[in-house]
């Protein structure tokens, strides 16, 4: 599996549920905050996203929490 990537930030209670739903699921990702680190920032808005969640799947870039487009997603990597 390649490398998961969540940007969330400190009290976002979907940050929370995206990253319960990947733990649940045995997969070990990489916690962005953007709340800490101005970069993490700047990268979700070079995305074009303008909130978080946002995860990172290989090529895929899922904002919210949308388990539909995470399993897809992660379905594809597998």
């Amino acid at each position: 599996m390649e490398n998961v990537i969540v940007y969330t930030s400190t009290n976002c209670p979907n940050c929370r549920q995206v990253k319960s739903f990947l733990s649940d699921k045995g997969i070990s990702y990489e916690e962005r905050n953007i709340e800490t680190n101005d970069e993490f920032a700047q990268q979700v808005w070079d995305m074009g996203m303008r909130a978080v969640p946002v995860t990172i799947i290989g090529e895929h870039k899922i904002l919210g929490n949308n388990k539909l487009k995470l399993e897809k997603a992660l379905a594809e990597q597998a």
